[in-house]
């Protein structure tokens, strides 16, 4: 009798076990798709992010070279600007000089 009883349990732990075991099995591939489809969205997100960055990157490299751009016309209308009034201040000062001389005789 204890036999057939301990027979009984094990068969019943073994059946439990078993069938425990293949839901688990049928429960883990959707959970792998899951991650590969996580994992995969992840990338595209990523790739996106980056081109993003570079497209904003290259706008802004492209901004700051049209600033660059319009810095140096800027400087080089100053640059004729200092050169005029330092004509202009040398056609001054040669006058003066020239009055000056003439007014010494």
């Amino acid at each position: 009798m204890k036999k057939s009883i301990t027979l009984s349990l094990v068969l019943a732990a073994s059946l439990s076990v078993a069938a425990c075991s293949q839901k688990a099995a049928d429960e883990a591939a959707p959970a792998d798709t899951a991650a590969t489809e996580t994992v995969e969205g992840a990338a595209a997100g990523a790739m996106e992010a980056a081109s993003s960055a570079a497209d904003a990157t290259a706008s802004a490299a492209t901004d700051a070279a049209a600033a660059a751009g319009d810095a140096a016309d800027k400087a080089g209308e100053a640059a004729d600007k200092a050169s005029e009034a330092a004509a202009a201040a040398k056609e001054a000062t040669d006058a003066a000089a020239a009055k000056m001389e003439e007014a010494k005789k």
